[in-house]
């Protein structure tokens, strides 16, 4: 049976009170972040508040410097510049919807006082301690709505590890695989060599568990390349996954909504390095010989189309994935056997990125698609704050 598209009407999500109100939408942009993806999440930042129609919201931008401190005021300047800003932070309160500016003398906190009372956060925070559940576990606490898949959801789209066993679970079709521990991997490097070896056979991907953006990832072809990216990986995470390699098309799908998730068309990445790592994905310049090649929609027959699409959102589903994600999957030339790789639950968001690539291939331009992540973030705080938070047992 194929998968039509069906497209969201923008009047058939929520319209927050305020907007009958004709008062702006006050949106808090968090970026930076204490990963390997920081860089990244900068430039998807700067695309998302470019793009926010300055007539519907009120931004406040909220930056998260490499060593984890928040801050308020010029945060992009700070970020890049080395510009001074002002200390922040949000209260685990949910009375409180306000970004506190925090005032610290030489050895104790002098003042803490309210910077912008915000009604939606749109996180645009890749890997670690953004795009993990963190982040969003602190929003919770805070009661403050925000954009994208909630703590769980977050947390297993995150783990690479943790991901394939519900893949598994619900019997879709993933690449035979290890998973070792960084520490266990420093004390005995060649017992673990020839465990890969005897379950898998070269090429062979090697990454950390918890990173995204290709960060830390290594194809290796041989023993020596395999050590070397077990050791790169285990300098990002203290876990390290082993992926069997294939000879492989890499398909992406890009999933929008709640309970009630949409797929759109199918696109393809044709890397011209060996793969499509942190460098083919940021750093080439356009028209580089080096330069991917992204295939919107993929040349693929129909009724593969529809079962990636499908496998997409049974797998956003699976997680319990909210908001968006963009799926990755991999189609092996030799067999046409699709696979499950990754879900990104905040993927990069700069207009030339694939998700929101996908999305205007399939009929959502940028700036329609930032206004429904926002509705479908206000929707679902709203179904969530009828849910019962106490039990009188009388």
């Amino acid at each position: 049976m194929r998968t039509e598209l069906v497209l969201i009407p923008q009047s058939s999500l929520l319209i927050p009170n305020f907007m009958s109100k004709k008062r702006k939408i006050r949106v808090g942009v968090i970026f930076g972040g204490r990963s390997g993806e920081h860089e990244v999440s900068l430039m998807s930042a700067r695309s998302v508040m470019e793009a926010l129609d300055p007539e519907r919201y009120e931004i406040t931008p909220v930056g998260i410097d490499k060593d984890g401190r928040w801050l308020t005021g010029d945060v992009m300047g700070a970020l890049t510049e080395g510009v001074m800003a002002q200390p922040a932070a949000f209260l685990p309160d949910p009375h409180s919807s306000s970004l506190m500016r925090v005032e610290q003398g030489e050895t104790e906190l002098t003042n803490i006082s309210s910077v912008a009372e915000l009604d939606v956060i749109f996180p645009v925070l890749h890997g670690p301690y953004g795009e993990d559940g963190t982040v969003q576990g602190l929003l919770e606490l805070a009661g403050l709505p925000y954009v994208g898949a909630g703590v769980v959801g977050s947390a297993v789209g995150m783990d690479k590890a943790i991901f394939k066993h519900v893949m598994a679970a619900n019997g879709i079709p993933i690449l035979p695989w290890k998973l070792f521990d960084g520490k266990d991997w420093g004390k005995r490097p060649s017992a673990i060599l020839d465990e890969i070896e005897a379950a898998l056979t070269y090429p062979v991907f090697t990454k950390p568990a918890n990173l995204g953006s290709s960060v830390g990832i290594a194809k290796c072809d041989n023993r020596d390349e395999l050590a070397a990216g077990m050791t790169e990986a285990a300098s990002y995470d203290r876990r390290i996954v082993i992926e069997q390699g294939i000879n492989a098309r890499e398909l992406e799908v890009s999933v929008l909504g709640n309970e009630d998730p949409i797929a759109s068309v199918v696109g393809e990445v044709r890397p011209r390095r060996e793969f499509y790592d942190y460098v083919a994905k940021y750093m080439l310049e356009p028209g580089s010989d080096e330069e991917s090649e992204l295939i919107i929609p993929a040349n693929i027959p129909p009724e593969v189309s529809d079962e990636v699409r499908r496998l997409a959102v049974q797998a956003y589903r699976a997680i319990d994935c909210a908001g968006l994600g963009r799926v990755d999957l991999m189609m092996d030339q030799d067999t046409g056997q699709v696979y499950m790789n990754e879900i990104n639950t905040i993927p990069g968001f700069t207009r030339i990125s694939m998700y929101p690539k996908l999305w205007e291939a399939s009929g959502i331009p940028y700036p329609e698609l930032l206004d429904r992540l926002i509705d479908l973030a206000l929707e679902r705080y709203e179904d969530k704050a009828g849910l019962r938070t106490s039990f009188d047992g009388s």
